[in-house]
């Protein structure tokens, strides 16, 4: 993603934890990181706190488990708790782009090089939900803020899910209050209403050993639910999004930098000033040319993504904040409890579920 400019947090953590910098220099930066957002719905940020240790150790802890036969995987699946811990095995979420009649009609008007690769089904990823950050000791969404999921056999696994979650969370919580002050809000106007938010440290697993075929989509497009969606760097390619402008682009992230994505709870807290990112997952010939090498140097086939969803607070309510309750757009978006929106887009994607079928919209 070399057309995107990396975003070093450093000076604004600086600021936050001494004051001293100009403010027209923090106040630049925090217009580049809203602006970012709005035109591109991507951000590509470096993070002192987040190091490519960090994402390394996790991503192998995560082939391991992914490795493991599905049996055992299975045994982590909570599908009465719409898959929102524990493991969600492959064929259960549904594309947006499959059953959304609207998005289908857009897809049928791009241009040729931009159009995502259809799927033909349900995405053949294996994902790992687990919860980061406390949950409220009252809330009307008890399934959305469930207890964690604990694989037996895995050393250090919550230690680990919840040291590289929390730093994320972090990160984008850093990122939250600089896009707050870009857009004339209050600095807090994102944070506060994050507060014992239902975060989820969500990393998929892909077999490139069984589905490494070109043009084999993992995740078929869509857009995230959440407020933003933040991810390491995988070890092989094949996340291609969609700028605000309908351009496709094919991701590649700096060693030592995270990306993030915009999801639908901003499109809604901002009245449509950004609206929620476009992307799929699909196997590429970057992609190949990853397989291969791991192949030659006996490294797992497992692709890995060390991918977190920001929520806002289930018992919060959606509604555009400030100055963007005056948008023109801002009829479009009706107040809303964050876990009503979150269950009513689930039950869409096939993930509040009986038993991995399809339910009806709460």
């Amino acid at each position: 993603m070399e057309k995107f400019p990396v975003i070093d947090l450093t000076p604004y953590l600086e600021f936050q934890k001494s004051g001293n910098a100009s403010e027209t220099v923090i106040s630049e930066l925090c217009g580049k990181v809203s602006r970012t957002l709005k035109e591109t719905g991507a951000l590509l940020i470096r993070d002192p706190r987040c190091s490519v240790e960090d994402n390394d150790s996790f991503l192998d802890m995560m082939e391991n488990y992914f490795e493991k036969p599905s049996e055992f995987k299975r045994l982590q699946e909570r599908p009465e708790l719409h898959y929102q811990v524990g493991v969600t095995p492959e064929g259960v979420e549904i594309p947006r782009s499959l059953v959304d009649a609207e998005m289908q009609e857009q897809l049928k008007i791009m241009g040729e090089g931009s159009r995502p690769i259809m799927p033909q089904g349900a995405d053949p990823k294996w994902r790992y939900m687990w919860r980061i950050g406390p949950r409220p000791g009252r809330t009307r969404f008890v399934e959305l803020n469930a207890e964690p999921v604990v694989p037996r056999g895995f050393d250090g696994w919550k230690d680990r899910m919840d040291s590289w979650g929390c730093k994320m969370v972090n990160a984008i919580q850093v990122v939250a209050e600089m896009a707050a002050v870009g857009f004339a809000l209050p600095k807090d106007a994102f944070t506060s209403l994050m507060h014992q938010g239902p975060h989820l440290l969500a990393p998929t697993g892909s077999d490139l050993a069984r589905h490494g075929q070109k043009g084999v989509v993992f995740a078929g497009y869509h857009y995230d639910l959440n407020f933003l969606t933040i991810h390491g760097r995988s070890r092989f390619p094949g996340l291609n999004i969609w700028l605000r402008n309908g351009e496709k682009v094919e991701v590649k992230v700096p060693v030592g930098c995270l990306l993030i994505q915009t999801g639908k709870q901003i499109e809604w807290l901002t009245a449509g000033e950004c609206i929620a990112g476009m992307h799929e997952v699909v196997v590429t010939d970057r992609t190949l040319e990853a397989i291969k090498l791991a192949s030659e140097q006996g490294r797992s086939l497992w692709r890995v993504s060390s991918t977190l969803f920001a929520h806002i607070a289930s018992d919060a309510v959606l509604k555009p904040l400030g100055h963007f309750a005056d948008s023109p757009l801002a009829s479009m978006y009706p107040p809303m409890c964050a876990g009503e929106f979150v269950e009513k887009e689930l039950a869409v994607i096939n993930l509040k579920g009986n038993g991995g079928r399809p339910s009806a919209p709460s």
